[in-house]
């Protein structure tokens, strides 16, 4: 169950009773003044990431290696994107959960990530074989990882 639908609304409900009991009027003008500075503070976040991201190609990453070294299990996905700086190309169909999105990068190596109530639960990274070695064109080795 997702406690921080209802925890933070909660929450802010108590800061207004608090500060009104507390500095009367001045109190939840006071937090709403707060409330509303944070918002545009995650509202300009936003823009800065999707702009970043708009100044490259959909689902691609400098390096896949670096990507899965970095991920997280519970990171949203905003956070994904700003560390990619590219939205992921969505390899499930719109409004399904998990959503899944994968990111390439220049040498063909690419990270599945999978997302449930848009937090990573699980990725993938897998890399392209070397034809030389196996004499299998296209293998791959993946490396996965989950939470534990």
């Amino acid at each position: 169950m997702n406690f921080r639908k209802y925890l933070i609304p909660l929450g802010i409900v108590c800061l207004f009773f608090a500060s009104y009991n507390a500095w009367g009027w001045q109190g939840p003008i006071t937090v709403l003044g707060g409330l509303v500075m944070w918002a545009l503070l995650h509202y300009t976040r936003i823009m800065n990431v999707m702009q970043k991201a708009n100044k490259r190609p959909i689902g691609y990453v400098g390096s896949a290696v670096m990507l899965n070294a970095k991920l997280r299990p519970g990171v949203n996905l905003l956070h994904v994107i700003a560390m990619t700086q590219s939205l992921g190309e969505r390899l499930t169909e719109l409004g399904q959960d998990p959503e899944i999105y994968r990111w390439t990068d220049g040498t063909r190596s690419f990270v599945t990530v999978e997302l449930v109530n848009g937090r990573v639960v699980k990725w993938e990274l897998t890399r392209p074989g070397n034809p030389e070695e196996d004499g299998s064109e296209g293998a791959s080795a993946a490396i996965s990882s989950t939470q534990s």
